[in-house]
């Protein structure tokens, strides 16, 4: 069977297919999405190898600001916008963006003390899901030409 005959439309993609409006109908079919975490200000333990390496991921996924401590002290605050992993915690890196310039270090796992979650999550209320609410709202208002411009990010 096709994604049409399952009621798939094949233009659009999978996470839209859910919102996409019935043909006919300016009813919004409403479909459970995924809670985000709130990370916001979060400073979790890295006790073992295994919490370094989820609090990465997370720190990666993150669409705010960290603060990684270094165990010689040093403190580096960007966006950490990339890591590397490999088979050890010294051969595994992240990559922070710094927020005051064009500098990117790149960070050894091994070398982490601590990740802090210390910047606003950019992302956090701005999934597709809401700026068709936003839009769907504005229409029963009876808004015409409707255009959702996105937020200034600061």
């Amino acid at each position: 069977m096709s994604g049409r005959e399952h009621g798939h439309e094949p233009a659009l993609p999978h996470s839209a297919q859910a919102l996409a409006q019935p043909h006919g109908t300016d009813e919004l079919e409403v479909v459970p999405g995924f809670e985000r975490e709130n990370l916001q200000g979060w400073i979790p333990q890295l006790a073992t190898e295994a919490d370094v390496r989820a609090v990465i991921e997370k720190a990666f996924d993150y669409r705010g600001d960290v603060t990684v401590t270094c165990k010689n002290g040093s403190a580096i605050t960007g966006y950490l916008f990339d890591r590397r992993i490999g088979s050890t915690l010294a051969n595994s890196v992240v990559r922070v963006m710094l927020a005051g310039g064009n500098e990117r270090p790149a960070i050894p796992f091994s070398e982490i003390a601590a990740i802090a979650f210390t910047g606003r999550d950019t992302a956090a209320g701005k999934s597709f899901e809401a700026w068709v609410k936003k839009y769907w709202e504005k229409r029963v208002q009876g808004e015409k030409n409707i255009s959702i411009e996105p937020e200034a990010l600061e």
